[in-house]
């Protein structure tokens, strides 16, 4: 998909895309990483738009990794199917999914990439997000989602990250990714193993 296509999908719909240019390798790279998708055997992603985390955590996926893809964008969810035949991608906000139709039973996602504009959202999408998509975590489980520098100062920006601080699991935050436009940096929320106490 080319730029333009994507500033178009951006001025269309610009608080669901969330942001002007796709995200940098050196930010995917990160939030892969942080999110622990090497070894995760259920790996879900939100939002991911035009695929430049997708390309990464593809990349990282274990050979016998399951792959789910939400993406609230019929655009980007046609050109997400076309470029990664081999992953599963469903249109649907993520907070009306039905991970557990997906999920084989017992199950949780060890990983979650997470590209959505928190700071486009009011303050009850963002909780109904996550509490939609954080029960669905597996113990150790990791939630990786970014947050543009400075923007997180914002007021819905400061909602969503007391609304973090507020789940079960440890809150963590990666260095600043300077290479991205804007730079950014990574919350990486772990959910308590088995048999752990809750952070």
């Amino acid at each position: 998909m080319s730029a333009a296509t994507f500033i178009r999908e951006f001025a269309r719909n610009w608080n669901a895309t969330g942001a002007v240019l796709p995200s940098s390798t050196a930010m995917a790279a990160c939030i892969v990483d942080a999110a622990g998708v090497a070894t995760a055997r259920h790996v879900l992603e939100l939002g991911p738009g035009t695929g430049p985390f997708t390309a990464v955590v593809r990349a990282a996926m274990p050979a016998h990794a399951r792959y789910l893809g939400i993406e609230v964008n019929p655009v980007f969810v046609a050109h997400l199917r076309e470029r990664f035949p081999g992953l599963t991608f469903a249109e649907s906000p993520a907070q009306a999914f039905d991970f557990d139709a997906w999920l084989p039973p017992g199950a949780g996602f060890e990983a979650v990439v997470c590209g959505l504009p928190w700071t486009a959202f009011p303050e009850p999408m963002q909780a109904a997000i996550l509490g939609n998509v954080l029960p669905r975590l597996a113990p150790g489980g990791r939630f990786a989602t970014f947050a543009y520098f400075g923007l997180h100062w914002l007021p819905r920006g400061r909602a969503f990250r007391a609304l973090l601080r507020r789940q079960p699991g440890t809150l963590r935050t990666t260095p600043v990714v300077w290479r991205n436009v804007p730079p950014a940096f990574v919350y990486v929320l772990e959910r308590p193993a088995d048999g752990d106490a809750e952070g």
